[in-house]
Parts: structure tokens; C-alpha cells; sequence
């Protein structure tokens, strides 16, 4: 199977670069900065992927959007489906615990499902 799209690690590294200059940082400080290890910003200086934790620390550090360094040979913008959604928001909810977030998840997709198969 084709992948749909792909990570422009170096559009991405060029911009966290710009951000770091601009902010007129070393790459150390930024490495203490976002929480990343400094070899992280060295592995991606030589053209390697950060891992994920990595790359959201970096994209939170630095305010990029990490989808504006998706391509893809698609590139309209696909708005992802109510459950996905719905999963994210309640993930991101500040009100639940990581527990109480994944059950009400569970039951979200439990009851659509099941409504959703009644509807057909």
C-alpha cells in the first residue's frame, strides 16, 4: 500500500531554524528550551526524522503547524471524520482525566457505531 503522504523534514528543520535565529537562540538553547536532546536537533540537521514526541515538542516550542509540512500528491485539506473529532477533544479536555477521557471515548464510538448500523 502507497503511503498517502509524507514529512518534509527539511522544509520543517529550515523552519525551526528560522525561529531559532529569530529568537536569536543556539541550537542548545532551543534543545533546553523544547525538552528535545540535543542530539535530536543534530540527527535532524543531517536530514534524519525527529521521532514523534520530538517533533510535537519541537512544533510546540517553535508554533509551527506541523500539517503545513505534509505533502502529499493530494493536497486538499481532508477533514477528518466526527469520531476523530470527537476522540481529540475530549483527549485534549482539561476537565478529564486520561481515564475518565478514554472511556467516554470507548462509549462515544460504541453508541455511534451502533446507531450508525441502525440508520443503514
Amino acid at each position: 500500500m502507497d503511503k498517502v503522504g509524507s514529512f518534509d523534514a527539511e522544509g520543517f528543520y529550515e523552519a525551526l531554524d528560522a525561529q531559532r535565529q529569530s529568537r536569536r537562540l543556539n541550537w542548545k538553547q532551543v534543545a533546553a528550551a523544547s525538552g528535545v536532546s540535543a542530539s535530536t536537533l543534530t540527527r535532524m540537521a543531517q536530514g534524519k526524522r525527529p521521532d514523534v514526541d520530538g517533533l510535537a515538542a519541537l512544533a510546540a516550542w517553535s508554533g509551527l503547524a506541523v500539517d503545513d509540512f505534509v505533502r502529499g500528491a493530494d493536497t486538499a485539506v481532508r477533514e477528518p471524520d466526527s469520531l476523530a473529532k470527537i476522540s481529540t477533544y475530549l483527549r485534549s479536555d482539561r476537565n478529564l482525566s486520561p481515564e475518565a477521557a478514554t472511556a467516554l471515548d470507548g462509549l462515544i464510538k460504541v453508541t455511534y457505531e451502533r446507531l450508525r448500523s441502525d440508520s443503514e
